[in-house]
């Protein structure tokens, strides 16, 4: 299992995380990463990490904050370490509930059907992929509590977007384990994992030059 691998999912994670206390704070979100996000959803079988978010410059964000957060002397942001630790936990459960896994494949392919009429971040797409999130995940007695300001929590299409991120950071999170991502490697390996985080963005950087 490539570490590389499992730092580009967990930038993934990441990203989902920013995502959700962007709109939770602030009612608004940056598109690109965001759309990134949601297609990371509805590729269920890709050949690579990478294409699982369209390309690396999909997830810089994710890269970018995970940087920020586990990057030795930088402010870390707890609500979104919050999130992402949350989100691992949740995967956690879900990977032992193998009928609860066969429902949200089943409502991400629906999903990807209705990308055939409508844009991936469309209101049709992002509201049904809340609606799986709300069926399955949502079910258990353990739910991730986002915090933020009541007025965009409050907006219909902000709370859609936030469960379709957060089904987004736990389709991120379950590559992150299969590609070898263990909670150890926030003490043991924050280094090497930042390390990777760095290069990943410097190869952005190149290739938009």
């Amino acid at each position: 299992m490539s570490i590389q691998n499992s730092t580009l999912a967990l930038a993934g994670v990441f990203q989902s995380a920013e995502l959700v206390r962007q709109i939770a704070r602030q009612g608004l979100l940056d598109q690109a990463p965001f759309e990134a996000s949601i297609q990371s959803v509805l590729k269920i079988d890709a050949s690579s990490v990478e294409e699982v978010y369209g390309e690396l410059d999909g997830v810089k964000k994710g890269l970018q904050v995970l940087c920020e957060q586990l990057g030795a002397g930088t402010k870390r942001n707890m609500e979104v370490m919050h999130y992402v630790l949350n989100l691992i936990f949740l995967e956690r459960k879900l990977a032992k509930q193998a009928n609860m896994m066969s429902n949200i494949q089943t409502g991400i392919v629906v999903a990807q059907a209705h990308t055939e009429r409508y844009a991936v971040t469309a209101p049709e797409i992002i509201t049904h992929l809340a609606e799986v999130y709300t069926e399955t995940l949502s079910s258990f007695d353990y739910r991730i509590k986002v915090n933020g300001e009541r007025r965009f929590l409050e907006n219909q299409f902000n709370a859609d977007k936030i469960r379709a991120l957060l089904l987004a950071g736990v389709r991120s999170t379950v590559l992150w384990r299969q590609k070898g991502g263990k909670r150890l490697q926030f003490i043991f390996s924050r280094k090497k994992i930042v390390r990777f985080a760095q290069q990943y963005l410097e190869n952005i950087k190149k290739s938009l030059v």
